[in-house]
């Protein structure tokens, strides 16, 4: 991921929200318009007031003080009038601005994370990911929806509290004012303690979410090997330590906020103080005074809450600069500059790899492939079969682009894979993993998955092609069943020939296997090999299989080991020669 350009935890960092507030200059303009309306409504409330106290209590006319005290409180009326429809249309503008630009920016960073390569997520764990899409994003919703607003109109009306007060008192004020600089001063100072900490509880909350995500998703393995108190002693480790960070930022920013309120009140306090003398020496009216009593209030009540908004910001700040790592992060794989596209065949793709050498980013050292050279000609099923490791599933990774070789060229009909875009390289190849994923939904969209614009016709067909069409039509509500997260609620088989049935929809001229049938049980894995055979027909196609007797009818064999390889024939032809292919026969057809 880059750097952030600015400071851990600054203020500052909140600019990287600016690309998001742009589009809603009409939307902040009215905002800040209700806010300085609001704030000056609130500001006019004193005047009122003294109006009221010199104009309306003074001795005079029974009848005219009635009269000028009706005209006085409902001078006061409506001023709360305006003061309540300028803060309600403040409070959902604000609001809709703080929910639309969340949205925007949860959006922007999961788009972005999904089109990072499988590199980043070797290194980032998906439940730090989650908990940036979520706590993060919730942090910054609160200060763009709630507490930069407050924080804006307690600045105007602090603000303008303070010039009235030092233009009704300024040698009183001027002195108060040089007392809140000094107490702002070391506030400023302290601020950063806080900063700090409120970025290290936001990483201890993304690590108890991590935590949480690898478990949750491995629940049978935990439950199988009786993994449960482990577990949760290990999460709630992990929470304490989040709940102690957490304390210790909220310490610091407790004492931020009562240094700010008992200093900033205190020399407030004094203020006043020497306001009422003044009134004993009769050099301001009462009047007067109410009016610097509520300014006073207005003053400190503003300094409060700006001391309250201004750790928000800072923890706003330390969230903003997680999702700015995430939306800034620079994808290892992307689509040229200039792509280019090969015309789609009629049949099979052409497949040509030449001196390719490949080692993962985590393995710098150990080579997945090295020298690895292979032709396949359209229409052709070609086998990889080797141990474990030896880099048949490394060949399929490559084909997809999920990484670059570091060394040698891949071409798809004729064409370097880097020169495709991405999108249109993937649409050529049909994928059908070990691991089948199923996603949270129906039956119908799971296969529809494979071509989103595909007909209910046309799923039903990749179904009955696949041998799924039995058991989901007897599913309680067919093809429109829930399956469950994951697929909980079908068998390893069943979820196999969804994922089989989803890459025969695609109807893709490259189609890939990877031990697509390793789930399934004997009378399961014929029919589905009678099916793949039948999507396989006119296709180019690569099947990764342990099991070498679902490989034997393939055109040729590539027998890998380390990496290279180190035969290639037909099954008879490999029999023939007694090497590694027979070996591993002799093991599986023997026992």
């Amino acid at each position: 991921m880059s750097a952030p350009t600015t400071a851990k935890g600054s203020p500052r960092s909140l600019s990287g929200l600016a690309p998001f507030l742009a589009p809603y200059r009409i939307q902040i303009a009215l905002a800040a318009l209700f806010l300085v309306m609001a704030a000056v409504t609130t500001l006019v409330f004193p005047l009122a007031l003294r109006n009221l106290i010199d104009g309306g209590l003074l001795p005079a006319d029974r009848g005219q003080q009635a009269l000028a005290l009706r005209e006085h409180f409902f001078a006061l009326f409506g001023v709360a009038v305006a003061l309540g429809f300028f803060s309600a249309a403040r409070f959902f503008t604000v609001s809709w601005l703080g929910e639309r630009v969340t949205a925007d920016l949860r959006n922007a960073v999961y788009s972005r994370v999904l089109r990072q390569s499988p590199a980043f997520f070797e290194t980032t764990q998906t439940g730090e990911v989650l908990s940036r899409l979520t706590s993060d994003t919730t942090l910054v919703q609160t200060v763009v929806g709630s507490s930069l607003s407050m924080g804006l109109r307690n600045a105007v009306m602090g603000l303008g509290a303070l010039c009235v007060l030092i233009w009704t008192n300024p040698d009183v004020m001027l002195r108060v004012f040089v007392v809140l600089v000094l107490v702002v001063l070391p506030s400023m100072w302290f601020g950063r303690r806080v900063r700090r900490l409120s970025r290290a509880s936001q990483d201890r909350v993304a690590d108890a979410s991590a935590i949480a995500a690898e478990v949750l998703n491995a629940i049978p393995v935990v439950q199988s090997y009786s993994g449960e108190a482990r577990e949760s002693a290990r999460f709630k480790a992990s929470t304490q330590e989040a709940f102690g960070t957490a304390i210790r930022r909220t310490k610091a920013r407790s004492v931020l906020v009562a240094f700010i309120i008992i200093a900033t009140s205190a020399a407030l306090l004094w203020g006043l103080y020497e306001g009422t003398q003044a009134v004993m020496r009769g050099s301001i009216t009462p009047g007067h005074l109410g009016q610097t009593v509520v300014y006073v209030i207005i003053l400190a009540s503003a300094l409060a809450v700006l001391g309250e908004v201004y750790g928000d910001l800072l923890r706003a700040a330390g969230a903003t600069e997680r999702l700015m790592e995430l939306l800034h992060a620079r994808a290892d794989i992307v689509s040229p500059a200039q792509p280019r596209t090969a015309p789609r065949p009629a049949g099979g793709s052409t497949l040509r790899i030449e001196g390719l050498r490949f080692h993962y980013p985590s393995r710098p050292d150990t080579p997945a492939l090295r020298d690895f050279d292979l032709q396949v000609a359209a229409g052709e099923t070609v086998a990889l079969v080797g141990s474990s490791g030896a880099g048949k599933t490394t060949v399929f990774q490559l084909l997809l682009r999920y990484y670059d070789p570091q060394q040698g060229r891949i071409e798809l009909d004729g064409l370097s894979l880097d020169q495709w875009p991405l999108q249109a390289l993937r649409e050529r190849i049909g994928l059908v993993p070990q691991d089948a994923v199923i996603f949270s939904a129906s039956a119908l969209e799971n296969i529809r998955y494979g071509r989103p614009e595909a007909s209910d016709e046309e799923v039903h067909t990749a179904a009955r092609a696949a041998h799924a069409a039995g058991f989901i039509e007897a599913l309680p509500e067919g093809y429109a069943t829930f399956l469950g997260e994951r697929g909980v609620r079908l068998s390893g088989g069943q979820r196999q020939r969804i994922a089989i049935a989803r890459a025969m929809l695609k109807n893709a001229p490259l189609l890939l296997l990877d031990e697509a049938t390793s789930a399934l049980d004997a009378e399961s894995e014929r029919l589905v090999q009678a099916a793949l055979e039948s999507a396989m027909h006119g296709r180019t196609t690569l099947v990764i299989a342990h099991r070498l007797a679902t490989v034997q009818k393939a055109d040729r064999i590539i027998v890998l080991d380390h990496g290279g390889i180190v035969e290639q024939g037909s099954h008879a032809q490999l029999l023939a020669q007694g090497g590694v292919y027979a070996r591993l026969a002799a093991l599986q057809f023997t026992h």
